[in-house]
C-alpha cells in the first residue's frame, strides 16, 4: 500500500481530450435531411446571419448542379476556417460582436453551427469560395474524399480552388455537384412554394430577398393565405391588404397571455379554407396545419398534430405563427439537429401550446358561427326551396337546420346533384328528429356523408322491427371475428371475414354496398397490364379493397400471433401500391388516391421504439397509411356500436313484458 501511495504522489496527472470523428457527417449531414428545400434553408439562412440582401439560387436544369450566390460580408481564409469549416462554431456564443445581432441589427438565425454540414444531404461534391476585403478564396469538399479520410483515421483538408475557378465577387457562392436526384423532389416550382413557407423574412420590409432561377419568391408562394375563407391575425400583425382581399370574415386574437414574461409574444394569422380539400397543394405539401417561425425562419413544422384536436375545424385549419421567444439568446437551445421540430418537454413550447389550444377553442366557436352564416346563404342560392323550409321553422329549430345545411353544404362531393340528395335526405331526418325533440343531437353527428347516412340508419331502425335484427348480427360479428382471431385463424379466413364485415375497420365503410372488387376480377375482365415487374406478378393477387368517396382501400391482413417486421411491410406494401396503380392506369384512372391498412396482431418493434420511423414508413408505402391491431379493430367495434349494445338491453326489457301479456 505504501509503496502505491509514493508512486501515486510522484507521477503526473494524465491528460484526457475529447475528439469528434468525421464520421459524424454521416450523421449530421449526409443522412439526417430528406428533402432539398430542408437543405437549402440552412444555406438561406447563413446568407441572412452574413446581413446578405440577396440570394440568388440557380437549378440546372438537367439537375447536375445547384448554386446558391449571396451578396453578404463574404469569408476571410480564417474565417472559412474557423467558422465554416468548423463543425459545431457557435456564432451566438463566440461571437461577441455581432454573434446574436448582426451589423444590420438583423436577429441571428444559426446556433448549433451543423447547418452547413446538411449540403452533403443532396450532393457528393461541394465547392465553396467567398469574397472579403479585396480577396477571394475558396475550397472544394467531396464525400468519397471525406469517407477516405474517416477510413484513413486522418484529418480532412479540402482541396484549395484556383485563382482561375474563382468567380466570385462578393459575398459568398455555393456550388453543389454530383446531384443526388432522389432528393431533388418535384421540380423548382414545388421548391420555391416549399422555401417561401420556410421563412418568414422575405421581401422589401425585411431588405432580404431570395431568387430562384431570377424570379423572386414572394409571400404568395406560400399558397396558404389564397385558400383561407376565414381569417384570425393575433394582435399588431397586418397582413397586406391585397393577399386578403378574398377574406369574407376576419377577427383578431390576443398575442399573448397577461402571465407571460413581458418579451413573451406570437405573431401571424390562422385561417380556414371553405373545403378540407382546397388545402391539398401537391407542390408545396398538405397546407392542413400550423407553421412556428422563429427569428424568420421554420422552427416547426406543424405544431397542429401536437394539439392533440380531433375536432372537425382542424380539418379546415391553416396558418403561420412567429414565437421568438422559443429561440431566445440567453434560453437553451430546443431545436432538433435538424431544426423541423423541438424538445418537446420545454416549458416555453408548453405554454406555445397551451396557449394556442385557447385561442383555437374561440377560433372553432366563430368559424361554426361563420361558416353556418355563408353555407346557408350559398346554400339558399342553390335551392330556393331550401331557402323556403327553413323559413318555415321557428328560431331555436331554424338555428340547427341552419348548421345542418352549412355542414351539407360544404361536404365534398364528386357531383352536386348528390348534394341535392343530401339536402333532401337531410331535411326528411331533421323533421323526424323536430318530431323527437332531438335536433341538436342529430346535428352534432353529421360530420360527412357516410356519418349522415348512419344517422340516418340508426334513426330509421328505431322504428322498425328490424332494429333488434340489425343488433344481434352486430354483435354476433363482433363475436364472430374476436374468436377467429383469439383462435389464431390463417389469414384467408380472416381476410375474407373482415371484408365481409368492413364496416369492423371503419364504421361508415358498412353502407358503400357494390363497390368492393377484387384484383383478380380486374385482372379477369380483360384489362391488359403489360409493365408488371416479376415480383409484382408473383405477388399475392388476392388483395381486397375497395373504393370509397373516390379512395382506394388496400386492406392486408396477417395472422394474429405472427411476428411482423416494418420493412416487411414497407415493402409488401409498396409492391401492392405499384401493382393497383398500374391496374388503374389501364381503367383511365392515372392518380388514384391508394391507401394500405394493415392488420396484424402484435405490434411492429418501431411503434413503442421509433413512431417517427414507422410514421415514414406508412408514408413511404402512400399517404394515410397505417398499421392497426385486431384487439383495437374489435374494440374500437365495439365503442362505435355501444348505442346498438345499450338498446338492445332495452329491447330485451321490453320483449320480456310484450311477451308476458
Amino acid at each position: 500500500m505504501s509503496e502505491n501511495n509514493t508512486a501515486d504522489k510522484g507521477s503526473t496527472m494524465p491528460t484526457f481530450e475529447m475528439t469528434v470523428d468525421l464520421n459524424v457527417l454521416e450523421h449530421l449531414g449526409i443522412n439526417l435531411y430528406s428533402n432539398i428545400a430542408a437543405v437549402l434553408t440552412e444555406a438561406v439562412a447563413n446568407a441572412w446571419d452574413a446581413d446578405a440582401s440577396s440570394v440568388q439560387i440557380r437549378v440546372d436544369s438537367k439537375n447536375e448542379w445547384i448554386e446558391i450566390e449571396d451578396d453578404g460580408i463574404g469569408m476571410s481564409v480564417d474565417d472559412l476556417n474557423g467558422k465554416y469549416l468548423r463543425v459545431g462554431y457557435r456564432r451566438r456564443d463566440e461571437d461577441a460582436e455581432h454573434g446574436r445581432k448582426t451589423a444590420k441589427g438583423r436577429p441571428v438565425m444559426g446556433r448549433k453551427g451543423l447547418g452547413k454540414l446538411s449540403l452533403f444531404s443532396i450532393a457528393n461534391v461541394i465547392e465553396v469560395q467567398s469574397a472579403k476585403n479585396g480577396g477571394k478564396h475558396g475550397f472544394r469538399m467531396s464525400v468519397p474524399g471525406i469517407q477516405q479520410a474517416v477510413q484513413e483515421k486522418r484529418a480532412y483538408h479540402p482541396e484549395p480552388l484556383t485563382t482561375e475557378a474563382l468567380t466570385v465577387t462578393l459575398g459568398t457562392k455555393i456550388m453543389l455537384r454530383d446531384i443526388k436526384r432522389q432528393r431533388l423532389g418535384k421540380g423548382v416550382a414545388a421548391l420555391r412554394k416549399r422555401l417561401a413557407r420556410r421563412f418568414s423574412i422575405i421581401g422589401p420590409a425585411n431588405g432580404f430577398e431570395i431568387k430562384i432561377d431570377g424570379q423572386p419568391i414572394t409571400a404568395a408562394d406560400r399558397g396558404d393565405l389564397p385558400k383561407v375563407q376565414f381569417l384570425w391575425t393575433f394582435e399588431g400583425y397586418e397582413p397586406e391588404a391585397n393577399s386578403i382581399a378574398h377574406v369574407v370574415e376576419r377577427e383578431s386574437l390576443p398575442a399573448r397571455f397577461e402571465a407571460w414574461d413581458s418579451g413573451w409574444r406570437v405573431s401571424g394569422w390562422l385561417g380556414t379554407a371553405r373545403k378540407p380539400k382546397d388545402l391539398d397543394d401537391d407542390e408545396a405539401g398538405n397546407l392542413n396545419g400550423i407553421v412556428v417561425f422563429a427569428r424568420g425562419r421554420l422552427f416547426h413544422e406543424n405544431v397542429l398534430d401536437r394539439l392533440n384536436d380531433g375536432r372537425l375545424y382542424t380539418k379546415y385549419l391553416t396558418g403561420q405563427i412567429e414565437a421568438d421567444f422559443l429561440d431566445a439568446d440567453d434560453q437553451p437551445d430546443i431545436a432538433t439537429s435538424d431544426r423541423q421540430r423541438v424538445q418537446e418537454d420545454d416549458e416555453r413550447y408548453i405554454q406555445l401550446i397551451v396557449f394556442l389550444g385557447s385561442q383555437l377553442n374561440k377560433l372553432e366557436k366563430r368559424w361554426n358561427e361563420w361558416r353556418r352564416k355563408h353555407e346557408v346563404e350559398k346554400a339558399k342560392e342553390t335551392s330556393p326551396a331550401l331557402a323556403e323550409w327553413l323559413d318555415t321553422l321557428r328560431e331555436g329549430h331554424r338555428k340547427n337546420a341552419e348548421t345542418l345545411i352549412a355542414k351539407l353544404s360544404a361536404l365534398p362531393v364528386d357531383d352536386e346533384e348528390d348534394r341535392k340528395t343530401l339536402y333532401k335526405h337531410g331535411i326528411l331526418a331533421f323533421e323526424r328528429m323536430k318530431l323527437r325533440g332531438s335536433t341538436d343531437e342529430f346535428v352534432s353527428g353529421v360530420e360527412s356523408a357516410d356519418k349522415l347516412l348512419a344517422v340516418l340508419a340508426d334513426r330509421d331502425a328505431l322504428e322498425d322491427s328490424l332494429y333488434r335484427d340489425i343488433v344481434r348480427s352486430r354483435l354476433d360479428a363482433i363475436r364472430a371475428f374476436q374468436k377467429l382471431v383469439d383462435d389464431d385463424e390463417k389469414e384467408k379466413v380472416l381476410q375474407k371475414y373482415l371484408f365481409d364485415h368492413l364496416w369492423l375497420l371503419d364504421p361508415s365503410w358498412e353502407r358503400a354496398t357494390g363497390t368492393e372488387v377484387m384484383e383478380t376480377r380486374l385482372l379477369d375482365s380483360g384489362i391488359v397490364v403489360e409493365d408488371l415487374t416479376e415480383k409484382e406478378k408473383l405477388g399475392r393477387v388476392d388483395i381486397k379493397y375497395r373504393t370509397t368517396a373516390g379512395k382506394h382501400i388496400v386492406v392486408e391482413l396477417k395472422k394474429g400471433q405472427r411476428t411482423m417486421k416494418l420493412l416487411e411491410l414497407q415493402e409488401q406494401g409498396q409492391t401492392y401500391v405499384d401493382k393497383l396503380k398500374k391496374i388503374l392506369l389501364a381503367q383511365n384512372e392515372p392518380t388514384p388516391n391508394i391507401e394500405v391498412i394493415f392488420v396484424i396482431g402484435k405490434p411492429v418493434d418501431e411503434e413503442a421504439s421509433n413512431p417517427d420511423r414507422l410514421k415514414s414508413s406508412m408514408a413511404a408505402v402512400s399517404p394515410g397509411s397505417r398499421i392497426v391491431h385486431y384487439d383495437t379493430l374489435i374494440r374500437g367495434a365495439q365503442v362505435a356500436y355501444s348505442a346498438y349494445i345499450d338498446k338492445s338491453k332495452e329491447l330485451d326489457k321490453l320483449e320480456n313484458i310484450v311477451n308476458r301479456i
